[in-house]
């Protein structure tokens, strides 16, 4: 539990209970404090604060609500600028779906033309995914960004479909424009497990401040450990059902292949079955036929 006798993340001490990794402490700090929001994205996609006019998370919850069940809202939907539409999403444990699921949010996101709009009026969609785990192991990355290209010039088809993974356990592979940009300390933020290391990460920059004092407030509040709580039970019991039928649907697959096997065993002794049985035919003819031959050489 948080220690109340601090009044600011500068004199907390110790462990943080729960940091940005947490899905619930996620959406709560960045749909509570639109600076911090602001600082985020303008690391993300490398933009000064002066040209944001305009920011909106268009799908906010009821931060008090129920958010243990699959129908807690996980994305964060942003209206930037009136001109872009970004999606965030903090995805802890690999379910092994990232690139389908990543995929079918930006194009959720990209079809939202009413009847009537122009093709070309289709604003540019952005789908950013923080993971606490390396999607490609054979190609490692910290700041990964993905777009249509042509597969054999690499032309881009179009700049406004874009789709970006941020490694969180890869921020050593930060290249010189991460570091510029501070998308590695924002990383970093988002995991750090004590307040003396936050401290350290946030001295400098002031949205950092904004989310490490935000991430002290939210932690100095009951009702919202409580949610956090609540939502890693949620997760943690979201993860056993999904491995419990991943367990089941691998034996189920083993118990087929083996039916398969035996299937084809039992066919391969009917066919030798039936051989045998000609062979046998023909032995009991060939008998016959030399009694027959016996019988008549005594005449």
């Amino acid at each position: 539990m948080q220690n109340n006798q601090f009044t600011s993340f500068l004199e907390a001490k110790g462990v943080i209970e729960y940091n940005m990794t947490n899905n619930y402490m996620f959406r709560y700090i960045l749909q509570k404090n639109e600076k911090v929001l602001t600082g985020l994205i303008c690391s993300l996609l490398h933009l000064k604060p002066e040209q944001i006019r305009t920011i909106e998370i268009t799908n906010p919850i009821d931060l008090a609500g129920d958010i243990t069940g699959k129908e807690f809202i996980l994305d964060i939907n942003i209206m930037l600028n009136d001109d872009t539409l970004i999606n965030l999403e903090m995805q802890i444990a690999n379910e092994h779906n990232w690139p389908e699921r990543s995929l079918m949010y930006l194009c959720r996101s990209f079809d939202h033309l009413y009847r009537g709009q122009k093709y070309e009026d289709a604003l540019p969609v952005y789908h950013i995914g923080f993971l606490d785990y390396t999607l490609f192991p054979e190609h490692p990355e910290f700041y990964a960004t993905y777009q249509l290209l042509n597969v054999k010039n690499h032309h881009l088809y179009s700049r406004k479909f874009t789709l970006s993974v941020i490694d969180l356990t890869q921020t050593k592979l930060a290249t010189e424009e991460d570091k510029v940009y501070e998308v590695d300390y924002w990383a970093r933020i988002f995991k750090a497990k004590t307040w003396e290391e936050l401290k350290m990460l946030a001295q400098n920059n002031e949205y950092l401040q904004e989310a490490a004092d935000s991430i002290y407030k939210a932690n100095s509040e009951e009702i919202v450990r409580q949610q956090c709580r609540a939502r890693e039970d949620a997760e943690r019991r979201e993860r056993t059902l999904v491995r419990n039928y991943n367990l089941i649907k691998h034996d189920l697959a083993v118990a087929n292949e083996n039916l398969a096997v035996a299937n084809e065993e039992n066919t391969a002794l009917k066919g030798d079955n039936a051989a045998l049985k000609e062979d046998n035919a023909a032995l009991w003819a060939r008998i016959r036929e030399l009694e027959a031959m016996a019988e008549s050489t005594k005449k």
